[in-house]
């Protein structure tokens, strides 16, 4: 559609609307960047030495730029998950959950919570809009952290819920670590090591483990002498101890319309402590009942209550969250540097996993992406100017955008995410096609006319200043609402706004300059070159003597 906008009605209304007006104050702009390109054709090496500095600076500046995977944002919604001692009951869980809602509901920047405790102990919490609680949700939660801290035996997890989710793993917090290993000893050893070496990272937080292996467990040891002296066998007592902690059904209730099991217990509030099994009678031969602690010794021992799994290896997953104004590439880093300096034995592996490794999978593809998609655009221009020399030049005004964009994310504090990497690709383009209207009009003149390298270059720039700047004015204007934008989502946008109006500022300011200047350098390259070859070529001709 746009190109038959612009071969259709562009045109058109070029040829209604537009009108002649002779008046030399609009073009004061135009003569003094033209005495300026005059100065800088006279000086090319100083405009040379630029353009390398500013290739150098981008790939300083690529190294330096704190990385991400996607902005952190504020939907104005809250996931936190309870994480209790795990020898804790299922009624202790449920009070600590009470006291856990009673907190958040009071703070002030809280509209709705709601929750559930069974499997997964769960809280969700809805903020109020971002106009009254005047703070992002990564400071509600960390004021919600100070107030829920004295709260003994149980933490809850708190993380900012997010519109983007890749990677597909869940936990207790955002970024998740995970070992595995052989056996599950060596993990239940190693472990705990490293979730203590990862809590002491400097930036990380909320640092906790799925890893199950604290519960408790009450082993009945059996005095058979004692007990065959009752008539008591083992059966008798394990029946017993499935009458009052087990699920039998005894009857069921019929009704007209359903119909319902009966089952036998205790009454629940012996549930809750293992003195519980003092109070347990069994029926001897006799029938007289006697009481379980006669011929029973207990022990508490400690067992597992779960053992996870990555693919077939039992693992223990670490998850944990950042501090504000902290960076995933250098907390990845941190994290792989401290889990080397714990020297592992090989039976356990540990990666990352969910958001975390798919940001090191797209970051490890990105320079092969970036090549592959300069090569492509080197052939496209090639092509179309039947040149290996002049796509160069388009090329060369690259890293100028490059510079631009990231000295601009690193005033504003921002990481090198996969939207901003959005945005310096659209400003790749927007760079490139100013600098092909340059091109392409010098060679049209160069070709047609007759004119040397730098007389077609300088009249191309001059002609194709007013349109560059149009462009480039449209485009970092169109940018700004991306950039200064506020609301619900802005963090996911800001990141495209910032790379593409920083790109254009320092851009604008070096391509006007240093093309013209490239592009003399290669067309006087280009000729060297091809009187060079014609002088090689005639020298190993075979020359032919008369006799």
């Amino acid at each position: 559609m746009s190109l038959v906008v612009s071969l259709t009605v562009t045109p058109m209304m070029c040829a209604r609307l537009l009108r002649h007006e002779k008046n030399s104050q609009k073009h004061a702009i135009r003569d003094h960047y033209a005495r300026s390109l005059g100065w800088v054709l006279q000086h090319p090496t100083l405009m040379l030495f630029i353009t390398f500095a500013t290739i150098a600076l981008t790939l300083l500046l690529a190294i330096v730029v704190p990385k991400g995977f996607f902005p952190q944002q504020d939907t104005g919604r809250i996931m936190s998950s309870i994480q209790a001692e795990q020898d804790m009951s299922f009624q202790a869980i449920q009070q600590k959950f009470n006291d856990f809602i009673r907190i958040i509901k009071q703070d002030e920047g809280v509209e709705h919570v709601v929750g559930f405790v069974g499997s997964s102990n769960n809280i969700f919490i809805t903020l109020k809009p971002l106009s009254q609680r005047k703070i992002s949700a990564d400071a509600v939660i960390n004021r919600l952290r100070v107030k829920l801290a004295h709260i003994p035996g149980a933490t809850l997890y708190m993380q900012a819920a997010q519109d983007l989710v890749i990677g597909g793993r869940l936990g207790n917090a955002q970024f998740q670590y995970t070992l595995s290993g052989d056996k599950l000893e060596d993990l239940n050893h190693w472990a705990p090591k490293v979730m203590e070496r990862l809590s002491k990272l400097p930036g990380i937080i909320d640092v906790n483990s799925d890893q199950r292996d604290k519960g408790l467990e009450v082993y009945v040891d059996i005095d058979h002498d004692t007990a065959a002296r009752f008539g008591i066998t083992p059966a008798v007592i394990d029946e017993t101890l499935y009458d009052a902690f087990g699920q039998r059904q005894v009857s069921t209730l019929f009704t007209p319309l359903n119909q319902y099991h009966i089952v036998m217990e205790v009454a629940p509030r012996f549930w809750q402590r293992p003195q519980t099994l003092n109070d347990i009678y069994v029926p001897s031969v006799g029938g007289q009942l006697i009481p379980l602690s006669t011929f029973v010794r207990f022990s508490t021992n400690s067992t597992l209550l779960a053992v996870n799994h990555q693919g077939q290896f039992p693992s223990a997953t670490l998850s944990f969250n950042l501090l504000p104004g902290i960076s995933l590439g250098d907390v990845v880093d941190r994290v792989t540097q401290a889990v080397d300096e714990i020297h592992m034995p090989n039976t356990i592996q540990g990666k990352f996993q969910g958001t975390v490794q798919a940001f090191q999978a797209s970051k490890a593809n990105q320079p092969y992406l970036i090549v592959a998609a300069l090569l492509a655009v080197y052939i496209v221009l090639g092509i179309l100017y039947e040149s290996m020399v002049h796509p160069i030049t388009i090329l060369s005004t690259l890293p100028s955008a490059g510079v631009g964009a990231l000295l601009a994310l690193l005033l504003t504090r921002t990481d090198l995410t996969v939207i901003a990497l959005i945005g310096i690709i659209l400003l790749i383009g927007i760079v490139k096609k100013n600098a092909i209207m340059m091109i392409d009009f010098a060679l049209q003149i160069e070709r047609t006319e007759n004119k040397s390298p730098r007389d077609a270059i300088y009249q191309a720039a001059i002609l194709r200043f007013r349109p560059i700047m149009m462009t480039t004015m449209a485009a970092m204007l169109s940018a700004l609402p991306l950039a200064l934008g506020t609301g619900v989502g802005a963090e996911l946008r800001r990141p495209l706004g910032i790379a593409i109006v920083g790109g254009l500022l320092v851009s604008q300011m070096l391509t006007l300059f240093t093309t013209p200047v490239i592009y003399l350098s290669l067309e006087q390259f280009s000729q060297w070159s091809r009187k060079h070859i014609a002088a090689l070529r005639v020298s190993q001709q075979p020359s032919i003597v008369g006799v």
